[in-house]
């Protein structure tokens, strides 16, 4: 088994793995933004919003620039959406076969003691 190699896996979606970097990187997929563009759209602090771009640029999945005293962030491979879509389309099939299961269940419960 090749450990650095899977390990580099690893690591880059542990990347995606944290509910703020996800929205950042939908934020990102209209273009560019401003640290302070991506405060307002995730409602947090400028140090947490700066943390979570900081994760994401050590993996090379944003990259940053500056104009002036304001920097602003890209995705670095667009190929990183197509991935988010698989990832989307993956979550409603398990939500489709879950709600199948639960409709399942639903059919299969007894009636409730004292109805008939």
């Amino acid at each position: 088994m090749n450990q650095p190699l899977h390990r580099f896996k690893a690591e880059f979606f542990k990347a995606l793995g944290h509910p703020a970097r996800l929205v950042i990187l939908e934020q990102l997929r209209g273009g560019e933004r401003s640290v302070q563009e991506l405060q307002i759209a995730l409602e947090m602090d400028q140090s947490s919003v700066s943390q979570q771009l900081a994760v994401l640029r050590n993996k090379n999945i944003v990259d940053s620039r500056k104009e002036g005293s304001t920097v602003y962030y890209h995705v670095r491979d667009a190929m990183v959406f197509q991935l988010l879509e698989v990832a989307r389309t993956i979550f409603n099939n398990h939500l489709i076969d879950t709600q199948a299961m639960l409709a399942q269940l639903g059919e299969e419960a007894p009636e409730p003691a004292g109805r008939k």
